[in-house]
């Protein structure tokens, strides 16, 4: 289990029960679950008194959790999983529908690789609300620009990922150039989880194929009208890499929900700023001694990046909540001047009067 990641965090939680086997979550179906285990590859399910404990998905096992499982193969039945060992780290969306629940896209990974493609997919906002996510994920991030061979201007590019990713690596890479690919070698050591993460169509299963040395995963061209990508992987699934190290490939999301998103890494410049604010809880709108409405007429702060910083900061405020609790709080924040959506509705009745 020692190349599929099982740290010594992992094994002193498996000794605690000794009865069961210890796995790895390899891939995911609708009722069951893909695992590596002492013995190979085998398919499991939960037990009857695990999915009555659990109230939402993200308390499940995932792709990349390490679970404990009551045999070693599957020759006798499917497995049956007891318990998830905790996670150093876990990468989240919000679930599809009005649920608000958080889905789990990969977990235990080390290294989280940002895909964005070099053509019609470039796009910085989405670049940034990618890099709070993988920040608050755990995971150290790594942005791939791909497709490198298809953009004529990589230098100006390349100065504004830099301006955006601040301490994150950057490598532009493409699928027809080894000696760009090879440089993710330096990420992919014996024991390293990675998961690559990014729109349709970015190319993260040809570069996972690439690295592999293997067709493992489907691929597909482009729509060549808009340049956006058709979903070839439709589920998650962890890999383990003929020179080490394994890959989790995900399918494409073009949006990702910040549920525990980090702001601190792509915006960490409007947060030093802050610190110079008049105000602790400066909103940066209106308030006397705002040093980030200073910056932005200087010049010094851009206001895309500004307005995105306040797009992702509102979206994380609305995590967790139910519509009816979401559409109250967009209330009160339209009607902050006033004091709130209640102080509002007073001074409408008096004016009635």
């Amino acid at each position: 289990m020692a190349e599929y990641g099982a740290a010594p965090r992992f094994l002193d939680q498996a000794a605690l029960y000794p009865e069961l086997t210890l796995a790895r979550v390899i891939s995911q179906y609708r009722e069951l679950y893909g695992l590596i285990g002492p013995c190979g590859e085998m398919l499991a399910q939960t037990s009857g008194k695990f999915r009555y404990d659990r109230s939402c998905t993200a308390d499940f096992p995932a792709v990349g959790d390490f679970v404990m499982v009551d045999r070693r193969d599957d020759h006798q039945g499917y497995g049956i999983i007891h318990h998830i060992l905790s996670r150093k780290s876990v990468l989240t969306r919000s679930a599809a529908g009005s649920s608000g629940q958080s889905q789990i896209i990969a977990a235990n990974i080390d290294t989280v690789f940002i895909c964005m493609s070099l053509n019609q997919d470039y796009n910085l906002n989405r670049l940034e609300r990618y890099l709070s996510i993988a920040s608050g994920s755990g995971a150290s991030s790594v942005i791939l620009l791909t497709k490198a061979d298809l953009c004529a201007d990589q230098k100006t590019i390349l100065r504004e990922v830099k301006a955006a990713a601040f301490d994150a690596d950057i490598l532009a890479v493409s699928s027809q150039d080894p000696d760009s690919w090879q440089q993710l070698s330096a990420y992919l050591r014996p024991g390293i989880t990675t998961a690559f993460i990014g729109s349709s169509g970015v190319g993260k299963s040809t570069l996972i194929n690439r690295l592999a040395g293997q067709e493992l995963l489907t691929t597909s061209e482009i729509r060549s009208g808009d340049g956006k990508g058709r979903h070839t992987s439709t589920r998650r699934e962890l890999l383990l890499l003929p020179q080490g190290g394994m890959v989790i490939d995900t399918p494409g999301m073009r949006e990702l929900g910040i549920d525990t998103a980090s702001l601190s890494l792509p915006f960490a410049d409007i947060e030093a700023l802050s610190r110079h604010c008049r105000f602790r809880d400066c909103s940066h709108t209106r308030e006397p001694g705002c040093a980030v409405r200073q910056a932005l007429a200087e010049g010094s702060l851009d206001r895309r990046h500004f307005e995105n910083y306040c797009k992702l900061k509102r979206e994380s405020a609305y995590d967790g909540l139910s519509s009816k609790e979401i559409e109250t709080k967009k209330l009160n924040i339209m009607f902050e001047e006033v004091g709130g959506m209640k102080k509002a509705r007073d001074f409408a009745k008096k004016k009635r009067r």
